[in-house]
């Protein structure tokens, strides 16, 4: 059966693995990227694809919250559904660090701008509908001041913090809608694999990257994944696995939920 798949960060690494599997089962394909001439050209590679789909496109740099509002009225514009969201999107080391909104890009990419498209986008989805966050091996305890864009870290602390806070609020966004949907997971897609982040980050060349699109497309798609509500699974022991203990904890997960909605709602006033 068909799904339309919203897919963030399409054009390079595991999501541009992701997208080639999603296409060629025939699926309606919504590919994000920032950088328009490369989102069309890997739209056009795909396109040519033995059982491909309908492939659509959506650009937006996801640093800036004023530019992931108006892709959610956007998408909401274009298609009023979606039966998969997969927040792919992340980076590691930039070039600048400070983003339009004045919070560290690797928190801006990370965990705001795919916690703004899943709580703005919820009313796409029906029951059955899912969310795939794409967590990490690499978690660290949340600094909320850091999370505020307040103190200034190392590409590593930034990055390891800001998917534990991505894992924090995919729990508590994935155990409010169980019974009503959508399905919300958090995934870490296998560690050091051959990405241009890995590269970039450890100097490692790095492990098959289809493997990290797998568990993405069997998340968003297979059976295993259908009662998966604010779960964490651990593709390094390949299985379901409690999430860092800081995400079990209420008052710290809150934290976090309450400071990505106070500084989202003065970006929202910027805009």
């Amino acid at each position: 059966m068909q799904k339309i798949i919203l897919l963030t960060g399409a054009t390079d690494g595991i999501g541009l693995e992701t997208a080639k599997m999603l296409v060629a089962q025939g699926h309606h394909v919504i590919l994000h990227g920032r950088n328009g001439e490369k989102l069309q050209a890997v739209r056009d590679a795909l396109s040519v694809l033995p059982g491909a789909g309908p492939i659509e496109t959506i650009q937006a740099d996801l640093s800036s919250m004023v530019a992931v509002d108006q892709m959610i009225a956007e998408l909401a514009q274009r298609f009023g559904k979606l039966d998969v969201l997969i927040n792919n999107a992340g980076v590691y080391a930039v070039p600048e660090t400070i983003s339009p909104d004045g919070l560290d890009v690797r928190f801006a990419v990370n965990t705001y701008a795919p916690y703004l498209l899943t709580s703005a986008l919820l009313p796409l989805f029906d029951a059955t509908g899912r969310i795939v966050n794409l967590s990490s091996a690499a978690q660290a305890p949340v600094d909320v001041a850091a999370l505020q864009g307040e103190r200034a870290l190392s590409d590593g602390e930034a990055y390891a913090q800001s998917k534990l806070a991505l894992t924090m609020w995919s729990r508590a966004l994935g155990l409010a809608q169980q019974g009503k949907g959508p399905m919300i997971v958090s995934v870490n897609p296998k560690s050091f694999l051959g990405s241009k982040m890995v590269k970039e980050a450890y100097g490692v060349a790095g492990g098959d990257i289809t493997q990290g699109a797998d568990i993405l497309v069997r998340a968003a798609l297979s059976d295993e994944f259908a009662q998966a509500h604010g779960q964490y699974f651990d593709n390094d022991i390949e299985a379901f696995a409690p999430p860092h203990r800081d995400a079990l904890d209420d008052h710290k997960v809150q934290q976090v939920i309450d400071t990505l909605d106070s500084v989202l709602a003065k970006t929202a006033k910027l805009a």
